[in-house]
């Protein structure tokens, strides 16, 4: 008779922390910090176009050479979108699995009859058990995360593969940003997601602060407030280069 060789074997850690719900909420606060440094650098150095065309070029064209000699050309920018591509996929995938974990253990409420309705004795009323709503932030979070996922994928294709750009010219950055935003449905989409990305950043910094340990009743009034004005930074420093375009400040 053949002998069972196989052996149970026991899930690793990293396993078990992605399994549980604390393991998800801290990785979507960890992946959303790596996304917020990256928006802090990202929105600095698109405002370099306020400087002109020529150091605005010359910005993106050093973007290339960082680590030269020890990284070859191109290796940081690469290394750099793989980390980020890293980070939206786990805040992603969390973000969903949670989302239905929510949905499956959120418990029934009792809604209350409109005025004048009364339910005959001892009669069952499914219709007022319902399911409760979400909360606001919850379903900005939730928009908002499908509203950026999109975006990302537009603005790929906008500025760097220029597949959507149809005035686009390989080699110059500048021009090609004064393109996207000349035309209506490049500042539309770029407005649109702006906005999202302020409110998704006022939610989630003051979730991954909680997620974190973070929160404590003393410092709960200044990571609000830490967290309206990154939101509110983030989200003007992006709209000042379509808005100055549309205005005509840069050009």
């Amino acid at each position: 008779m053949a002998l069972d060789t196989r052996t149970d074997r026991r899930p690793s850690f990293a396993g078990l922390l992605w399994r549980s719900t604390v393991g998800k909420k801290t990785a979507m606060a960890v992946s959303g910090i790596v996304m917020l440094l990256y928006l802090v650098v990202h929105m600095l150095g698109n405002l370099k176009i306020f400087f002109g065309a020529a150091d605005f070029d010359a910005y993106a064209a050093w973007l290339r050479t960082i680590g030269e000699p020890f990284l070859h050309h191109e290796w940081f920018l690469w290394i750099a979108r793989v980390v980020l591509l890293a980070a939206v996929v786990v805040h992603a995938v969390a973000a969903y699995q949670l989302s239905r974990r929510d949905i499956a253990a959120r418990p029934t409420s009792y809604a209350h009859p409109s005025p004048g309705h009364r339910p005959r004795p001892g009669r069952f009323a499914p219709h007022l058990f319902l399911r409760r709503r979400p909360s606001y932030a919850t379903r900005t979070m939730r928009w908002g995360g499908v509203i950026l996922g999109l975006f990302i994928v537009w603005h790929i294709l906008d500025l760097t593969t220029l597949t959507v750009n149809p005035r686009a010219e390989a080699g110059h950055p500048y021009a090609n940003v004064v393109a996207t935003f000349s035309t209506w449905y490049g500042n539309t989409v770029y407005v649109v997601a702006m906005l999202a990305l302020g409110l998704h950043i006022r939610h989630g910094f003051w979730s991954a602060a909680q997620t974190l340990g973070a929160g404590r009743p003393g410092r709960d009034r200044t990571l609000k407030t830490l967290a309206n004005t990154l939101a509110a930074a983030l989200t003007l420093g992006f709209l000042a280069v379509p808005v100055s375009v549309m205005t005509g400040v840069v050009s």
